[in-house]
């Protein structure tokens, strides 16, 4: 069989006839695509986001934002910032970049995201003729209308329009509007630094915000004045001249005061789901977020009426609420007034040193590695131990350095003891890695620093609020975890699903460990240092978290529906620089039993209301827990400077070995005791599980090792 290649003369009339075809299509397609009217910006529609009932309103984005200005009030400067960011051929080129969308060509058919090779020209045509739409057929009209809108408007015409219609962020369309919200002022005042910060900013007005990402806006300020100077725009001594802008406006914002922290994570997680600035703002999306307004309410009120309110100055909360079955952030507070650009998310943002709530991480690898609650342990304070580099570390004090004779696992965790959990995180079959992998595997995410040293377990790491009570909603949903999120459901403008929240849990601790843990934070409220929760009158675990020189104090604590964390810190004035919370409150030093605990109750008493009872999950059969054994009194020689510690509470008055400390007297919230007494091995209905929780114990507890405990 004989092969025949192409001859030359075939290559030749090939590739007259495709280009002959492809000038035949662009002449058909030049003909038959109009210049469309201009899209009118006064209709964009705005994004309107629901709280979790789909119907009240939480804020908008996309607000009409713009003042139309004319070429001689748009000063050259920005012209020329412009223009060395987005476009540095523009005065000579036809409409449209051949190189660039060869190169979104390329791409698109490599499979890549579709791309634009975007002149300004046809940036304007993109947002000022047609639509977002991401599909070959847009580009192709993109094209085509570029070329005729090059040939009908003089290039300062399609310079002014651009600059009229262009989104700047902080809901800003057009340089006028721009201008205000960034520096307060008029686009012809601009100074050429502060036109070069706008220029920065078109590229990607969240990825360049100099409220979140300076580092970003700074090196792309730099990359414009440098390409000013390239083209001749800017002299190099003029250059040399320039310094950063230091001042903003305060952030333009749908919704101000403690709601805008809401609007704000909603909108950087849209975002991250990749929503353009212009999907956002002009695409009228409705989003349902998983913001109860009830729980929103309470988390506002419970911080405004139990902060601290003496020596209170730079004294700054977080909390945050999340669903821990289907990761649903339920309530956030992350600070006073979003409209103030000096603080940042106290919830989602501010991290603080975690204290003793990261002891929970710890209980998880003792027991997963063979220790139980009923073992027993040095509680003395004061002790020096070996840590992983061989060297000892400084004696380790318990709070107000109360010392323990052995006691177990189980009064360890209810009082808080540090040196019982250094020792426990000390042992071979422990060890800081694997309390550093349980943290890790709760939800503790990974740009959360946490070295694998002894220190670990007394939570010197600083993760966020909505860290913590999303890693404390692992043991609320039996050891399942869920990445936590703020949106439910998205709608596009045509009523059409875009997106619905399906929870997506991984099991990263098995259920008979979650139910230790549970049983053991769970006591920490009926009798150790969180004993204020038990006002929320039914089963609730949780953990006090305080530490070294009183720059933090936490209460984490849940319900099997609901995991809540609270944060209390203090900076100077500067926002930043943390601050000792000395005399804060008028105490010697926050606890995590006061303040917080207190915020905590009071804003779960109203989350929880319509909320069905429920028990935590049993014991496995067989599992042994323990009594608290009896105090001593602390020696004046072991009392060195505290490191953190979950307790709040004052050294508790010696009881005599043996002796039973006599249950709490209930509150107001809880139930009498249940009659009959509850029969040993029998399930706990919700009404007995409530009692158990508020510290009432019954004759003939089920649980092992429970009779006569506090």
């Amino acid at each position: 069989m004989r092969h025949f290649l192409p001859s030359w003369r075939q290559w030749l009339l090939a590739f007259v006839l495709g280009t002959f075809a492809v000038v035949a299509t662009f002449v058909v397609l030049y003909a038959v695509i109009d210049v469309p009217k201009p899209n009118d910006e006064a209709l964009a529609q705005s994004t309107i986001l629901y709280y979790s009932d789909g119907k009240s309103e939480l804020g908008r984005f996309g607000e009409a934002n713009r003042t139309i200005v004319p070429f001689d009030q748009i000063p050259q400067t920005l012209r020329y910032a412009v223009m060395a960011a987005e476009d540095r051929k523009f005065y000579d080129e036809g409409g449209i970049s051949v190189t660039g969308i060869a190169r979104a060509a390329w791409n698109d058919l490599a499979g890549g995201s579709l791309q634009g090779g975007s002149t300004i020209t046809q940036q304007l045509v993109k947002n000022y003729y047609l639509t977002q739409d991401r599909t070959i057929s847009r580009k192709v009209n993109e094209f085509i209308v570029s070329i005729k809108i090059d040939q009908a408007l003089s290039k300062d015409e399609i310079l002014t329009d651009y600059l009229n219609t262009i989104y700047f962020g902080r809901g800003a369309y057009g340089v006028q509007a721009a201008a205000r919200a960034y520096f307060g002022t008029t686009a012809s005042a601009l100074t050429p630094s502060q036109a070069a910060v706008l220029a920065s900013v078109i590229r990607s007005p969240g990825g360049y915000s100099p409220t979140t990402h300076l580092d970003k806006l700074t090196a792309r300020w730099n990359f414009v004045l440098d390409g000013e100077v390239s083209q001749g725009w800017m002299t190099p001594a003029d250059r040399a001249a320039q310094v950063f802008p230091r001042k903003f406006q305060s952030r333009s914002t749908v919704a101000a005061g403690p709601q805008g922290y809401l609007t704000a994570y909603v909108q950087a997680e849209l975002a991250s789901r990749g929503y353009s600035d212009d999907d956002i703002n002009r695409r009228g999306l409705r989003i349902v977020t998983t913001f109860s307004k009830s729980a929103e309410a309470a988390a506002i009120a419970a911080v405004r009426d139990y902060r601290p309110k003496q020596n209170s100055v730079g004294v700054r909360v977080g909390l945050a609420s999340v669903d821990p079955v289907t990761g649903g952030i339920v309530a956030m507070y992350g600070g006073p007034d979003y409209g103030n650009p000096q603080y940042i998310n106290d919830a989602t943002q501010s991290i603080a040193q975690a204290g003793s709530t990261f002891k929970a991480f710890t209980l998880v690898a003792a027991l997963e590695n063979g220790i139980t609650l009923d073992s027993t342990w040095d509680g003395r304070s004061g002790r020096v131990f070996t840590d992983v580099n061989g060297s000892k570390t400084k004696p380790i004090p318990n709070e107000d350095g109360r010392s323990y004779r052995r006691i177990s696992l189980l009064q360890a965790t209810e009082d808080s003891v540090n040196t019982v959990f250094m020792d426990v995180e000390n042992q071979p079959d422990v060890g800081a890695a694997k309390v550093v992998d349980a943290a890790r595997r709760a939800g503790i995410p990974s740009d959360v620093v946490i070295d694998p040293v002894l220190s670990a377990t007394l939570g010197v790491a600083s993760p966020t609020a909505l860290d913590m009570a999303s890693a404390y909603g692992t043991f609320a949903a039996g050891g399942l975890q869920t990445v936590p999120t703020s949106i439910a459901k998205i709608i596009g403008s045509n009523n059409g699903l875009l997106y619905e929240l399906t929870p997506k849990s991984t099991g990263t601790i098995s259920s008979d460990i979650v139910s230790q843990v549970d049983y053991a934070l769970a006591k920490v409220v009926t009798s150790g240092t969180g004993t204020k929760a038990r006002q929320v009158g039914r089963p609730v675990a949780g953990k006090t978290g305080t530490t070294d020189s009183n720059l933090s104090a936490w209460f984490v604590g849940y319900t099997p529906q609901l995991s809540t964390s609270v944060v209390l810190f203090r900076t100077e004035p500067d926002g930043k620089t943390r601050k000792s919370m000395n005399g804060v409150g008028g105490l010697s030093r926050v606890n995590g039993g006061s303040f917080p605990a207190t915020i905590w109750t009071e804003y779960m008493k109203v989350a929880v209301k319509g909320m069905p009872v429920v028990a935590f999950p049993p014991l496995p059969a067989g599992i042994p827990t323990a009594s608290p054994s009896p105090t001593i009194t602390p020696s004046p020689t072991l009392s060195p400077t505290p490191t953190p510690s979950g307790s709040p509470s004052p050294s508790p008055t010696p009881t005599p070995s043996g002796t039973t400390t006599p249950a709490p007297t209930p509150t107001a919230t809880t139930s009498p005791i249940p009659s009959p007494p509850i029969a040993p091995g029998a399930p706990l209905t919700p009404g007995q599980a409530a009692q158990v929780q508020a510290g009432i114990l019954g004759p003939g507890d089920r649980r092992p090792g429970a009779a006569g405990s506090r």
